[in-house]
């Protein structure tokens, strides 16, 4: 499978990535290299491997420890907002995200 440069555009489109026009054929090797690995992928024999639903083995670990919830540390309220770019009162200022 191979992507022409009509669906690059559009999966950059969909991603809301601005690409210029310089851009489209870079991204375009990169994204047909990815599929080029994933039918790579394809090919390998798979018969009598059972499917993980995760990285662990099956048997082993699959919780991590518990803690104790417990406060370290408080009222550095003023230590937290010197790292805020911008600040209101006793709040992170960001940029409004919504359209």
């Amino acid at each position: 499978m191979s992507l022409d440069t009509a669906t690059v555009r559009r999966v950059a489109a969909l991603a809301r990535i601005r690409l210029e026009e310089a851009e489209v054929a870079r991204l375009q090797a990169e994204l047909n290299g990815i599929l080029g690995w994933i039918e790579q992928l394809r090919s390998v024999d798979t018969e009598g491997v059972e499917p993980m639903a995760g990285g662990a083995p099956r048997g082993g670990p699959t919780r991590m420890p518990m803690r104790e919830d417990v406060v370290t540390e408080g009222n550095i309220r003023e230590l937290i907002l010197a790292n805020a770019p911008d600040r209101e009162g006793d709040f992170f200022a960001v940029p409004k995200v919504v359209e």
